[in-house]
């Protein structure tokens, strides 16, 4: 059988690889130093909760070399609630890494326009779908259920205001989740850990802050 790595596929692989060749040339080898004393460890400040979307990644929208921050995507940006049930718990695992061990001082929720995930909360589209068929997403996404029907009696369930309300509803879910692990509300108290709520508006490369008093996101100049 011939190797995938000796022989690889030509098309979208092909084309990692020949990033991966300029990185070697360009990213790599002018930057020994970095690369060395990240070897030794990582000691990142900020932890970003992201959308798994190919359009939004935060080591560019923030402009981050490796090692400054310690990033969790999936679908919608979404933490689910602290629970101790049988299970898989990849995003709890991952915020209990970076409060515990690696201490970071700041959690930056990321949600994003256009994204896929809460447009497929506020429509119910996936709804019953069958694991494998739509199933695992619908699953995922029932954690905005509650955020959902404010936003569906307002502005209804379709449109871009629509959309963009569960946009950012989403990431309000996800920092009031944050608050159930007692690790992180422990921290947020004591004044250890702080927690931000962010928007990225694709259509216009725009940041967006949360405020903490009346939850509203303000452009970032």
């Amino acid at each position: 059988m011939t190797s995938p790595v000796s022989n690889p596929d030509s098309g979208a692989f092909n084309h990692l690889l020949e990033g991966y060749h300029r990185f070697r040339n360009t990213g790599w080898n002018p930057h020994r130093e970095r690369w060395a004393r990240l070897r030794e460890g990582q000691q990142p400040e900020v932890m970003i909760i992201a959308c798994s979307d190919s359009r939004v990644d935060p080591t560019q929208i923030f402009d981050t070399d490796p090692g400054e921050i310690f990033v969790v995507r999936n679908v919608a940006a979404l933490v689910p609630p602290f629970e101790t049930t049988p299970g898989h718990h990849g995003v709890s695992a991952a915020l209990e890494f970076a409060v515990q061990v690696l201490k970071v001082k700041e959690i930056v929720v990321l949600g994003h326009g256009m994204c896929g995930g809460c447009k497929a909360a506020l429509t119910q589209e996936l709804r019953g779908t069958e694991p494998g068929e739509g199933g695992f997403i619908a699953d995922w996404i029932a954690l905005l259920d509650d955020a959902r029907g404010p936003v569906a009696e307002e502005f209804g369930t379709t449109g871009r205001s629509a959309e963009r309300q569960m946009e950012q509803a989403a990431v309000k879910v996800s920092l009031d989740n944050l608050m159930t692990f007692p690790c992180i509300r422990r921290k947020v108290r004591d004044g250890d850990l702080r927690l931000r709520g962010t928007f990225f508006a694709i259509s216009d490369g725009v940041l967006h802050l949360m405020d903490d008093v009346d939850g509203t996101f303000q452009p970032l100049s």
